[in-house]
């Protein structure tokens, strides 16, 4: 028995792909063995402190991923904002910020069964709203907006997520199962990167 589970955690373990701090390997696999895994059981295999967990999210790749260091832990399908290609610049833009941002408060929502609220504007986000009023790119008394968090979809409204409907108004959203999955292991200061 001990054998069986060396070999299961080893397998684990090498089922997980590595990245240098979220920089693309040119590894463009649409799936892993652990998105079928629990992220508790990966996490508890791995020996991983989830103090120290980050989320990556890469729009052009539809997906949320949860990291270690250098190693990808899991991911899961999300979908956007309608304009899920362009970055944040303004209120009703419908676009999701793009940037490094820190998870500032969880909680259950009724609508959407979880609700990750995310640091968005930050200090990088100002920048960039206000050299966008400076270039013309966005009307000078355009608001910037807020209030853009991780959340889950309306009950029965998974199919959004496998069609890549893109829903919110500039919000990251997985299906209920997921969230509910993610929402364990997320704090307050929580880590997210937000790339195309």
């Amino acid at each position: 028995m001990k054998i069986f589970i060396s070999i299961l955690l080893l397998f684990t373990f090498f089922s997980c792909k590595s990245q240098d701090d979220f920089q693309e390997t040119g590894n463009d696999s649409d799936s892993t063995i652990t998105e079928y895994k629990s992220l508790r059981i990966l996490i508890d295999s791995l020996k991983v402190d989830q103090k120290f967990l980050k989320i990556l999210i890469r729009k052009s790749k539809y997906e949320l991923s949860i990291w270690s260091d250098s190693i990808e832990i899991k991911k899961y399908p999300v979908v956007f904002g309608k304009n899920p290609v362009d970055d944040k610049l303004r209120q009703g833009d419908r676009c999701t910020p793009e940037g490094t941002f820190k998870v500032k408060m969880k909680y259950p929502h009724r609508l959407w069964s979880k609700f990750i609220w995310i640091d968005y504007p930050n200090e990088e986000s100002w920048k960039k709203h206000y050299k966008a009023k400076t270039d013309g790119k966005i009307p000078k008394n355009a608001d910037i907006g807020g209030d853009i968090g991780i959340h889950g979809v309306p009950e029965g409204y998974d199919y959004a997520i496998d069609y890549r409907q893109n829903w919110t108004l500039g919000c990251i959203s997985l299906k209920n199962e997921d969230i509910n999955e993610l929402y364990e292991f997320v704090n307050t200061n929580t880590v997210v990167k937000i790339v195309k």
